[in-house]
């Protein structure tokens, strides 16, 4: 069975809290906070990026398992935000990790989904039996217009998985996509900002696609969310996906271990695949795992993982931080600073 063979998370120390944005723009703190259920975000440092966070991710996996990098056929790293219009960050990542020159390697962008189309794609090269080892990520530096409602919510972080067939940790029994041209978000290029189609994130963006997904997979796989021990939806907020989660029949608790937004904020490409991660941290075997990323644009990438015995004996979690111990001991910044580290403020020569 294909399946997850290791996975490593990275998510910068730096933060700024909600009520620090809405102080310098003049909004109610409760309001956003209260509304959103996010209260901090993290913040990249002045020197990381989409590329760096995806190498600490990475190398965070292979730290958990002793897993032969040269071995690694495939490198895909999705993400919104990739340092170079025209350079692949993928190459970048496979370079630093010792991957094998054969390897093929490429960018991938559905905004937040991009990194679950990575898993996807290794998912059936490891199938094929093209490669032995395949490395699906989703980092992001997440962009958000000074005084604009992305702004308190866009954070930075990454998740990597080594997908292989070879005692995986969890296996991805199935994984199917729901996928409409739906123009809830853009970006056109040359712009430094994304923007939004307000009425369009919601409805007919984001719960469409995720409940379209989410009930494509309890039909081909004959499930009920009753059947399964956790769950992980996209998290834009911490609203969003409480609320699918409740429509689709799941449960609080389900979705509670994989629920890092309030403390994190949305790391786009990263957003499901750390919360996975964040499941995987506490799961045990024959944890059965609900997954549904989404993606503006948009569409989104479903999931049915079952935590096997590998877990116990085959990975060594506590070689690398987990998501909770990432979120600890935080460095909060203001806003000056964080504009600076955001690159809102630029020293003219």
């Amino acid at each position: 069975m294909v399946g997850i063979i290791t996975y490593g998370v990275y998510i910068p120390r730096y933060r700024i809290k909600v009520e620090e944005i809405a102080r310098v723009w003049g909004a109610n703190a409760s309001d956003i906070s209260g509304g959103l259920g996010v209260f901090e975000k993290s913040v990249p440092d002045m020197d990381e990026d989409a590329a760096t966070i995806a190498v600490e991710a990475a190398r965070n996996a292979l730290r958990r398992r002793d897993v032969n990098p040269e071995e690694i056929g495939a490198v895909y790293v999705g993400s919104e935000s990739h340092p170079y219009a025209v350079k692949p960050t993928a190459c970048t990542v496979g370079e630093a990790i010792g991957a094998t020159p054969t390897m093929t390697a490429a960018d991938l962008e559905f905004a937040c989904k991009a990194g679950t189309a990575g898993m996807q794609a290794c998912m059936g090269m490891v199938k094929s039996g093209m490669i032995k080892y395949g490395l699906a990520i989703g980092s992001d530096v997440s962009q958000g217009a000074p005084g604009d409602a992305l702004e308190y919510t866009a954070a930075a972080g990454g998740a990597a998985y080594i997908i292989g067939n070879d005692d995986p940790i969890a296996t991805l029994n199935h994984t199917c996509s729901f996928t409409t041209d739906t123009p809830d978000f853009w970006r056109r290029e040359g712009q430094d900002y994304p923007r939004h189609g307000g009425r369009f994130t919601g409805d007919p963006g984001y719960f469409k696609h995720v409940k379209g997904a989410s009930r494509l997979m309890l039909e081909q796989m004959k499930t009920t969310p009753k059947d399964y021990t956790y769950a992980v939806f996209h998290q834009p907020n911490a609203k969003f996906p409480q609320k699918v989660a409740k429509d689709l029949g799941f449960t609080g608790e389900q979705i509670k271990p994989g629920l890092a937004v309030p403390r994190l904020g949305n790391t786009y490409s990263g957003a499901s695949p750390i919360g996975l991660a964040a499941t995987l941290d506490i799961a045990k075997p024959g944890d059965h795992i609900f997954v549904c990323s989404f993606g503006s644009g948009a569409g989104s990438d479903a999931f049915d993982i079952t935590v096997t015995e590998a877990i116990k004996d085959k990975i060594n979690r506590a070689a690398a931080p987990s998501v909770e111990k990432l979120l600890q001991n935080p460095i909060y910044l203001d806003y000056a600073r964080y504009a600076k580290h955001k690159g809102k403020l630029v020293m003219q020569a």
